[in-house]
C-alpha cells in the first residue's frame, strides 16, 4: 500500500516512516493522497473516497489513531468509508514498571510506543524507583540498569513525534528499599524502604532526585508516588523524635516535596491510598465505606493531583463509591487500573478485563479524565509488558467510545499488534489448570508456584491433589503450535509459555505422584520418577531457561536477569538432590526420605474455597518453607 502525504499530513512524515514496516505501507509520490486537518472539535475523523484520504484530528495522537484506522480498513479492500470517534479521556496510557529488575531496553520502549500510537493512547508513565541516574548519588540505581539522562531524552523525543507524553513516576517517601539497602546512604533511611522525614539531608536528596527524574522530559508532570507508606515514622525516626501521627508526618512531608516541585515548575500527582487508609478505622486498608474526616480534607494541599488505584474489583458500584470519596477533596482524581502480568508467567485477563470494564464505565460516569494502566513486575518480573498488549487495546477502544465494541476490539488488536485476541487470551490458560474455574476472577498463579516449588517439599501439592494437572499442561504445550505464527514479530512472546507448559506437563504434579508412591511403598514408581521423570524435567527446564533468557535480553537490559538465572539454578539443583534422596532410599542407604514423611498442608487454606488454586507473591516462599534471608524492620 502506497501513501502520499499532502498538506498538514507532511508534518507527521518522520513518525510515519517509523510505522511503515509494522503497518505494511510505504510513503511514495505515486501513492494514495492523504491530507490532514487539525480541528479542536473533530476528535478522530477518517474518510476515504475516490482514492483520496483525509484525517481530521483534535490532537496529534488522534492523527495516529486515525491513520491506523485508515490503513487497517484500506488494507481490507474497503474503497470508501468514514470513521468518526470521540475521545472519552484527556490522558490515557500504560505505566511501565521499570523497578522490579526488568528495565526495558530503549528500543523496546520505542517498539511499544509505536503500538500505543496507532492504538491512540497518548501517555505513558515510567515507574522508576531508583532506575534513573542521580549525579550526586552513585549508589542510586547502582548495578540496576538505571537509565541515563540521554536515554530518557531519547525515549521522550521518540514519544513526542507520535503525540505521546512520557511522564516520570518516582517514589519520594517509601518503596525505596533498593536504594536504602546500601550502607553508604544510611543517613536517608527511616525503615527498610522509607525515607527519614524531618531531615534536611533527605530534602536535599529529594530535590536532586526530582531534578534528575524530570530534566530529560518535555512534560511538566511528575508522579511522586507516596503509596503504601504504612511504615513511615516507625523506624529511626521514632527513635530520634518519638511518636507522631502518620497523617501529620504525611502532610508535612508532602508540603516539603511540593515546595520542590513548585520551585522546578512541575505539576505533581500522587497515589491516594495513604490518605484513604489513614481515614479508615483500621488505618491500613481502604474500603468503599470509608468516610474522609474533614481535617484530612482541609489539610491536604491543593496543589496535588490524587490518583486512585484499584486492580481487582469487578463491581462498578465499588469504583463509583470510591470516586465519590475522592470528590470530598474537591477534585476529580485520576485513575490507575491494571493488567495482571505481575507474579505470574501468565496474564490474568479474566480478572484484568472484568475489573477494567467496571472501572472504565465508572470513570466515564464520574467524569474521570485521566486513566493509566499499570503493568507491575512484582517479585522479579518473570513476565513482560508485551504480553499485556490486548489490555492496552482494550483500554484504547474504551477511550474512543462510550461502550466497548467487542468485534472492533478483536479486529483492532490483530491489526495493531499482529497477534489475535485469542492468542493473547491463551496466555491466561497457564494459570487455569484443573481446579481453576473458567470464569475465575481470583488472584491465582499456579504457572509460577508449580514451577518453583520444591519436588520433595511440595508446599503447594495440597492445592492440586486429585487434579489432572500434568495432563492439562501436556495438552496446552501441544496446542501452542496451532497458535504461533513464526512470521509475526511478537511470536517470540509465546516461546516461554510453550516451554513452561512442557515443563509443567511433568513437574506440575510430580510431587503429588512421588509422595503417593512413597506412602504406598511403590518403589517401582519411585524409581521411574527419580531416574526417568526428574531428569527429563531437568532437560525441559534447560530449554525453558534458554527461551526465557533470550526473551529477557531481547526486551530488557541484562541487569536483573541474574535473579531469574539463580532461580533456575536452584530448581535444577533441587531436582538433582531429589533424585539422589530417592535413590539413596531405594538402595537402602537411608531408611526414610524425611521430606516425604511430612504431611502436605495448604499454603493458604482459603484456596480450597476459592475459584482458583491459591496465590503466592514471592519465589522464596514457593521454593522453601525455610529461611532464605531474614529482614529486620529497619535494616
Amino acid at each position: 500500500m502506497k501513501i502520499k502525504l499532502d498538506g498538514k499530513a507532511v508534518a507527521f512524515e518522520q513518525a510515519l516512516v517509523e510505522l511503515q514496516d509494522e503497518l505494511g505501507f510505504v510513503l511514495a509520490d505515486d501513492g494514495m493522497v492523504l491530507t490532514a486537518e487539525q480541528d479542536d472539535t473533530a476528535g478522530v475523523l477518517v474518510a476515504l473516497k475516490d482514492g483520496k484520504a483525509e484525517i481530521s484530528y483534535q490532537r496529534p495522537i488522534h492523527f495516529f489513531r486515525g491513520f491506523g484506522l485508515l490503513v487497517q480498513h484500506a488494507l481490507k479492500g474497503e474503497a470508501e468509508f468514514t470513521k468518526k470517534e470521540t475521545p472519552q479521556f484527556d490522558k490515557i496510557g500504560p505505566m511501565f514498571d521499570l523497578s522490579r529488575n526488568a528495565v526495558l531496553r530503549v528500543d523496546s520502549v520505542k517498539t511499544y510506543l509505536r503500538k500505543l500510537a496507532i492504538m491512540g493512547l497518548d501517555s505513558a508513565m515510567l515507574y522508576m524507583e531508583d532506575t534513573y541516574e542521580v549525579e550526586s548519588e552513585p549508589y542510586f540505581g547502582y548495578m540496576r540498569g538505571r537509565y541515563s539522562a540521554a536515554e530518557l531524552k531519547e525515549m521522550d523525543d521518540y514519544a513526542y513525534q507520535f503525540g505521546i507524553e512520557l511522564i516520570p513516576c518516582i517514589q519520594t517517601l517509601a518503596h525505596l528499599e533498593e536504594f536504602l539497602k546500601w550502607g553508604a546512604v544510611t543517613a536517608y533511611k527511616d525503615t527498610r524502604g522509607a525515607l527519614l522525614l524531618e531531615s534536611e539531608k533527605t530534602y536535599a536528596l529529594l530535590e536532586d532526585m526530582i531534578t534528575a527524574a524530570t530534566q530529560s522530559f518535555r512534560s511538566k508532570r511528575i508522579h511522586i508516588g507516596m503509596d503504601e507508606a504504612e511504615e513511615l515514622g516507625r523506624g529511626r525516626f521514632l527513635n530520634q523524635h518519638g511518636y507522631k501521627p502518620r497523617f501529620e508526618l504525611m502532610k508535612h512531608h508532602l508540603e516539603r516535596v511540593l515546595e520542590i516541585t513548585d520551585k522546578l515548575g512541575l505539576e505533581a500527582t500522587m497515589w491516594s491510598d495513604m490518605f484513604l487508609k489513614l481515614a479508615s478505622s483500621t488505618g491500613d486498608v481502604y474500603t468503599s465505606n470509608t468516610e474522609i474526616p474533614e481535617h484530612i480534607v482541609n489539610q491536604t494541599p491543593d496543589g496535588i493531583q490524587l490518583m486512585y488505584w484499584q486492580y481487582n474489583q469487578t463491581d462498578k458500584n465499588h469504583y463509583t463509591k470510591m470516586f465519590k470519596q475522592h470528590q470530598a477533596f474537591g477534585r476529580t482524581p485520576a485513575f490507575a487500573g491494571g493488567i495482571w502480568v505481575w507474579n505470574t508467567f501468565a496474564v490474568n485477563y479474566n480478572l484484568s478485563l472484568k475489573a477494567s470494564e467496571a472501572a472504565l464505565m465508572a470513570c466515564k460516569e464520574a467524569g474521570v479524565k485521566e486513566v493509566f494502566i499499570t503493568l507491575w513486575g512484582d517479585d522479579g518480573y518473570e513476565n513482560n509488558p508485551f504480553a499485556a498488549l490486548l489490555g492496552m487495546q482494550y483500554y484504547a477502544e474504551h477511550a474512543y467510545a462510550e461502550t466497548l465494541d467487542q468485534e472492533k476490539l478483536e479486529e483492532r488488536v490483530e491489526f495493531c499488534t499482529g497477534v489475535t485476541e485469542q492468542a493473547f487470551l491463551k496466555l491466561q490458560e497457564l494459570d487455569m489448570p484443573p481446579g481453576v474455574e473458567q470464569t475465575n476472577t481470583d488472584q491465582t498463579n499456579p504457572s509460577k508456584f508449580l514451577l518453583w516449588q520444591d519436588v520433595l517439599l511440595g508446599v503447594f501439592d495440597k492445592h492440586i491433589e486429585g487434579q489432572a494437572v500434568g495432563d492439562f499442561y501436556k495438552e496446552l504445550a501441544g496446542s501452542w503450535k496451532d497458535t504461533r505464527d513464526a512470521n509475526q514479530a511478537l511470536d517470540y512472546l509465546f516461546d516461554v509459555p510453550e516451554k513452561l507448559a512442557a515443563v509443567l506437563a511433568l513437574k506440575g504434579d510430580v510431587g503429588v505422584k512421588l509422595k503417593r508412591a512413597y506412602d504406598a511403598k511403590d518403589k517401582t514408581e519411585m524409581d521411574r520418577i527419580a531416574n526417568q521423570v526428574l531428569p527429563e524435567i531437568s532437560v525441559r527446564v534447560d530449554a525453558l531457561r534458554e527461551a526465557h533468557r533470550k526473551q529477557w535480553l531481547q526486551i530488557n537490559k541484562p541487569f536483573g536477569w541474574e535473579v531469574v538465572d539463580i532461580r533456575y539454578g536452584g530448581l535444577k539443583n533441587r531436582l538433582d538432590t531429589a533424585t539422589k534422596r530417592v535413590n539413596d532410599y531405594l538402595a537402602g542407604r537411608i531408611h526414610a526420605v524425611e521430606e516425604l514423611e511430612q504431611e502436605r498442608l495448604y499454603y493458604t487454606p482459603e484456596a480450597a474455597e476459592s475459584t482458583g488454586l491459591g496465590w503466592c507473591s514471592y519465589h522464596y516462599r514457593m521454593a522453601s518453607p525455610n529461611v532464605f534471608f531474614h529482614v529486620l524492620p529497619i535494616c
